[in-house]
């Protein structure tokens, strides 16, 4: 046991913050690449590297020879294979929601309350999805880009019912607009599906997928809803749905409404 133990004695602070912050590094590249196609190819690459234990195990020397080749040239192999990704996720780390400070995530999530209750008096369906921690660049891709910032004005005319993008989802990464007319999937969970517009089960089903927040406007009835973590919250008003979006995204200085009791957190 205390052969076992000897190497910690030895640990300086140092050594724990260089841990630290590898593991650090790794969890943010996860999260980065979780739900998208590199997440893909990631745990093909994994797979690709248990056959090749199992071969040496095994004593299968052409397999083995085969992928020890093959991985000989895996740097070379992960830049060509996730060379969009990687560029994307460059291109966010500047401006992600992770280095967005409190103020600018407070005025998105006030520009996007603003927005889904200005379209609901309208009875103007919408569904808007805001990013947290895993990455949406696949859904966007279904979409048309816009990289703009966040605001109603931009927000309303995208959602009007003659607006060339209007059907499907805009996806709000940070403090900017990402993309609109994004196609999500639709919820296979037809419990919870079985009276439920297509918005509603889009955002349903990018959230068993996805840690992402959707605000969804109903065009038939007029009212708002929030889904995240498969849990539907129906029929808020201004005052709820602002307090529920500032919890779930830990911005300080707003409370949890009253107007929005526990047990309709539920679907």
């Amino acid at each position: 046991m205390g052969d076992f133990l000897a190497p910690f004695y030895q640990l300086r602070w140092l050594d724990l913050l260089d841990i630290a912050l590898v593991a650090y590094v790794v969890y943010k590249v996860i999260m980065l690449v979780k739900g998208t196609r590199a997440m893909q190819m990631l745990a093909g690459l994994g797979l690709v590297l248990l056959t090749m234990v199992a071969a040496q195990q095994l004593h299968l020397v052409t397999i083995h020879w085969i992928i020890q080749s093959f991985l000989a040239s895996l740097i070379l192999v992960i830049i060509i294979l996730f060379q969009s990704d990687i560029r994307k996720a460059l291109a966010r780390m500047g401006r992600g929601p992770f280095f967005s400070s409190h103020e600018d995530v407070a005025a998105t999530l006030e520009e996007v309350v603003r927005t889904t209750v200005s379209l609901a008096s309208r009875m103007t369906g919408a569904l808007i999805v805001l990013e947290r921690r895993i990455g949406l660049a696949d859904y966007a891709d279904s979409g048309v880009r816009l990289d703009s910032r966040v605001s109603r004005e931009l927000l309303i005319s995208i959602f009007q019912v003659t607006s060339p993008l209007h059907d499907g989802a805009v996806i709000i990464s940070g403090k900017r607009i990402v993309a609109a007319r994004c196609v999500l999937p639709l919820s296979v969970n037809v419990q919870s599906g079985r009276k439920m517009g297509t918005r509603h089960l889009a955002a349903l089903g990018l959230t068993e997928e996805t840690d992402a927040v959707a605000v969804v406007v109903s065009e038939e009835r007029g009212r708002v809803s929030v889904v995240v973590g498969e849990k539907l919250t129906p029929d808020l008003d201004a005052v709820a749905l602002s307090s529920l979006l500032f919890e779930l995204f830990q911005v300080p200085g707003k409370k949890r409404s009253r107007f929005l009791p526990r047990e309709r957190r539920r679907a």
